[in-house]
């Protein structure tokens, strides 16, 4: 079995996890605690020395950064694609989850945010603008490429999930959690909105994975 090392709320985890869902594959579910900077022990850097997640195993063979992961496994799994036939769509396509994956993601992760709270000393207030301005360019960019698709159906693209909405929907959980405004963007709304009525998108969700906190009981 898949032996995935991830972290509930890590963004680039909660694509991963879609993606396998996305392809039917069970994996060994191995949190990585971030809050305890358990990805910065020895055991974990044996694994993948970057000290970053997610990391996926095969045997003895060792997976690391997300893009790479999920290209693997549409090499490897190739059914259900998550890539169009035709190039020009695939370009499409993967444009559309670069805009995430490249200029969003990477200013809004983890280890961004603890650097500008530490090391620049910024607040809250200025780590959730900081947040905001990255979010909202590139949303801004990929609500007008999504408008502008008159062929696009319930999904970034086409009329099933691909390489985008895995990338799209775990951006727009970070959106949320960092409390930014999404009424300026309906159709990626509507595209997250679509791919939470999978079970795939549902159950790659952080609040369902068994490292995330549990509600208070009476």
């Amino acid at each position: 079995m898949l032996k995935l090392y991830n972290f509930f709320r890590s963004g680039t985890s909660y694509r991963l996890r879609i993606a396998l869902n996305l392809k039917g594959l069970d994996y060994e579910y191995l949190p990585v605690d971030l809050r305890s900077e358990q990805h910065l022990g020895e055991a974990f850097k044996a694994l993948n020395p970057q000290g970053l997640v997610p990391a996926l195993v095969e045997g003895g063979h060792t997976l690391i950064q997300s893009p790479a992961i999920i290209e693997w496994l549409e090499e490897r799994y190739p059914t259900p694609a998550l890539l169009p036939v035709n190039a020009d769509d695939r370009a499409r396509v993967r444009a559309l989850a670069a805009l995430v994956g490249c200029d969003i993601h990477p200013l809004n992760n983890r280890r961004v945010l603890e650097y500008l709270r530490h090391q620049l000393g910024c607040d809250e207030t200025a780590v959730l603008a900081w947040c905001a301005t990255w979010i909202e360019a590139g949303f801004g960019a990929l609500e007008a490429l999504l408008a502008a698709d008159g062929k696009r159906g319930d999904f970034c693209f086409g009329h099933t999930p691909t390489l985008a909405d895995v990338y799209l929907v775990p951006q727009v959980e970070s959106a949320r959690r960092f409390g930014v405004d999404l009424s300026p963007y309906p159709n990626i709304v509507a595209v997250d909105r679509a791919c939470a009525e999978l079970d795939a998108f549902r159950r790659a969700a952080p609040a369902v994975q068994p490292d995330a906190p549990q509600p208070a009981t009476a």
